[in-house]
């Protein structure tokens, strides 16, 4: 059973080191990283999972992020990820622990739609995103159209074009 903290509880260096072994050093060259470039973690939505001996199983952080439509407007967006698990736990619900964890604490008043890149079985089967209106979307790098993913209460609110990038608020 995985023991949920608040991520800013945890040294930053062990949180570099789960992510360096869970997506290896070269991570910082996805487009993912540049998706979320000059911006700070959302401490609020950001947390770690202990595993049974008080050990770091894993983490995930959450980005403010923007999709700028053709009129140059910025609509933001919270983008999850990544969400990173040692090898050895992987499979164990430290994954699903902490996704649950971040979409939890979303406030459902007034919650921003929310984009990750990933296994679109996977995170829509578990927590409803999809890649049904990302379509038009583009980022600042190469990436798999079907691996954009985007979950919101209410679709109406996304362009249907834009350019995905940091929040420059």
């Amino acid at each position: 059973m995985a023991t949920i903290i608040p991520l800013a509880d945890v040294d930053p260096a062990l949180v570099e080191q789960v992510l360096d072994t869970a997506f290896e050093p070269e991570r910082h060259t996805r487009t993912a990283y540049r998706l979320r470039e000059g911006t700070e973690w959302l401490q609020a939505l950001s947390f770690a999972a202990l595993d049974d001996d008080d050990m770091l199983a894993g983490t995930i952080q959450c980005w403010p992020v923007a999709l700028t439509d053709p009129t140059g407007r910025a609509h933001p967006l919270i983008m999850v990820g990544p969400v990173a698990v040692l090898p050895h736990a992987q499979g164990l619900g430290y994954g699903q622990a902490l996704m649950t964890a971040s979409l939890t604490v979303i406030d459902p008043r007034a919650p921003l739609p929310q984009v990750l890149i990933g296994d679109p079985e996977y995170y829509e089967r578990f927590f409803g995103f999809s890649a049904a209106h990302t379509a038009g979307w583009t980022l600042p790098g190469p990436w798999a159209p079907e691996r954009l993913l985007c979950r919101t209460a209410n679709p109406a609110v996304l362009p249907q074009e834009g350019m995905l990038g940091p929040w420059r608020g």
